[in-house]
């Protein structure tokens, strides 16, 4: 029988299929190093590039039995080496897009006019709603969230469980999520009442 050095990309591809160990081990070091050249070459990161390839043929080894290739394995391999290069790309693109516009953000200090008025009719709703609640529910809300009190220091000062207490500081979040559009929860954050 012939070692499985000898054996072509297709055949190794074949045992790959049944989850053969050795098939895996040929194919990784027939294909690793000129993999992780050529990612490293896109990425000019040696440690990305071994990330990327890593990625690749654990991904390879999972979808060994349902994987259907239909060009050769050297250009397959490539190929999906090239796409996750372009996705890191992308992917660090849109991160430094990001944090350069909350860098921007920060340095200008300000927050728009169209957010300052949304967050103030928001707080109005919210302190509507607030009052609208049961008054024990208010109560434990309010000691939680703008006094920033524990659940035990708020079962201490009402003389309750502190079962009761979260209990009623679930039933408030969800009062209030209810009464407020979804697109306003950033605004609800804004203000602090999930802290």
């Amino acid at each position: 029988m012939n070692s499985i050095s000898s054996l072509t990309d297709d055949k190794l591809l074949g045992l790959l299929k049944t989850k053969d160990h050795k098939a895996f081990d040929e194919l990784y070091n027939r294909y690793w190093a000129v993999l992780f050249l050529h990612a490293g070459r896109l990425l000019k990161s040696d440690a990305e590039a071994a990330d990327i390839v890593q990625d690749l043929f654990t991904g390879l080894w999972l979808k060994a039995a349902t994987i259907e290739i239909k060009v050769s394995l050297s250009l397959y391999l490539y190929t999906a080496t090239r796409n996750k290069v372009l996705d890191r790309i992308r992917q660090k693109k849109t991160s430094s897009d990001y944090l350069a516009s909350i860098n921007e953000f920060i340095e200008k200090g300000y927050v728009p006019t169209d957010y300052r008025i949304r967050e103030k009719e928001l707080s109005i709703i919210i302190e509507n709603e607030l009052n609208a609640l049961p008054a024990k529910m208010r109560k434990v809300f309010v000691l939680s969230r703008k006094k920033n009190l524990s659940y035990s220091q708020i079962a201490t000062h009402l003389k309750v469980s502190e079962h009761t207490v979260k209990s009623q500081i679930s039933n408030a979040l969800r009062v209030l999520r209810s009464k407020i559009k979804p697109s306003s929860y950033w605004l609800f954050y804004l203000i602090n009442l999930f802290n």
